[in-house]
C-alpha cells in the first residue's frame, strides 16, 4: 500500500503552513497531486521530498531561482536545473572575490590607479555601477539616502562620480545584505572617511563570513535537490 500524506502532516513535518504548501503546488513547483474523493489533496513520497528540496533550495538561492530550478525538474529537465543553480553560485564566488579586492583596494593609496577607468576621477553612473557590480538605479536610491554624493558635469548635466563617491559605492555594494539600517551604513561610511579602517575591515569580514554561509546552504540544497531529480528522473521513466 502507498504510503500518503496529508497537507497537515507535511506541514508539520517542515514547519510550514498548508497555504504555503497549496502556494508551491500553484507555482507548478510539484509533481501533478492526486486528489480523493471531494477533491481533497494528498501527498505522496515524491511530494514530501519535493517539498523538502523546495525549502532547502530557499535558504540559499533566490526566489526566482529556485523556482525556475524545481519546475525545470518538473519537467524533466535536470540539466538546465543544475545550470540555474551553477550561475548563481558562480554569482557567489564573484561576489566574494569583490568583496576580497575591496579589502585591499579602501587602505592602497594607489585605489585611483586599480580602477581601470580612463577618468577616475570624474566617472558616470554607468562606469561606477559596472566597477560595482550593480545597477545604476541602485547608486540612485543610495545618493537618494545620503550615502553618497555626485556632482553633475557641467557640459551635459549628468552625474559624475570622484573616486571618494566611488570607494562608498564599492563598500556598500558589499554590504548591503548584511548592514540593514541606513544609520549603520552612514556611520561606518563616516569611520571610512575618517580613515578608522578596524569598523570597516570587520564589516567587510562579516560579510565574507556571510557569504560563507550562504555558500553552505546552496550546496545543502545542491545535495536535496541531486536526490529528488533522480526521483523524478525514475518516475517519468516508470
Amino acid at each position: 500500500m502507498a504510503i500518503v500524506y496529508t497537507p497537515s502532516q507535511i506541514a508539520a513535518d517542515l514547519k510550514i503552513s498548508t497555504t504555503t504548501l497549496r502556494r508551491y503546488e500553484e507555482q507548478g513547483l510539484l509533481p501533478d497531486v492526486p486528489r480523493k474523493a471531494g477533491n481533497h489533496r494528498y501527498y505522496l513520497p515524491i511530494h514530501l521530498q519535493a517539498f523538502a528540496t523546495i525549502r532547502a533550495l530557499l535558504q540559499g538561492f533566490d526566489i526566482p531561482v529556485a523556482y525556475a530550478v524545481m519546475r525545470a525538474v518538473k519537467t524533466g529537465n535536470a540539466t538546465e536545473a543544475f545550470w540555474l543553480m551553477n550561475r548563481q553560485l558562480a554569482a557567489t564566488q564573484a561576489e566574494k572575490q569583490r568583496t576580497e579586492d575591496i579589502l585591499g583596494m579602501i587602505r592602497s593609496a594607489d585605489f585611483p590607479a586599480s580602477l581601470q577607468v580612463k577618468r577616475a576621477n570624474a566617472m558616470t553612473i554607468g562606469q561606477a555601477a559596472a566597477l560595482a557590480g550593480v545597477n545604476p538605479s541602485a547608486i540612485r536610491h543610495w545618493e537618494k539616502e545620503g550615502l553618497i554624493r555626485s556632482e553633475r558635469n557641467k557640459d551635459n548635466g549628468y552625474r559624475q562620480f570622484s573616486v571618494h563617491a566611488l570607494r562608498n559605492i564599492l563598500v556598500i555594494a558589499r554590504l548591503r545584505r548584511t548592514v540593514y539600517y541606513m544609520e549603520q551604513m552612514k556611520a561606518l561610511l563616516d569611520e571610512l572617511d575618517n580613515r578608522r579602517y578596524a569598523a570597516v575591515d570587520r564589516s567587510l569580514h562579516l560579510a565574507l563570513e556571510h557569504l560563507g554561509r550562504q555558500l553552505a546552504s546552496q550546496f545543502a540544497g545542491v545535495a536535496q535537490l541531486v536526490p529528488y531529480a533522480a526521483s523524478m528522473s525514475k518516475s517519468v521513466s516508470g
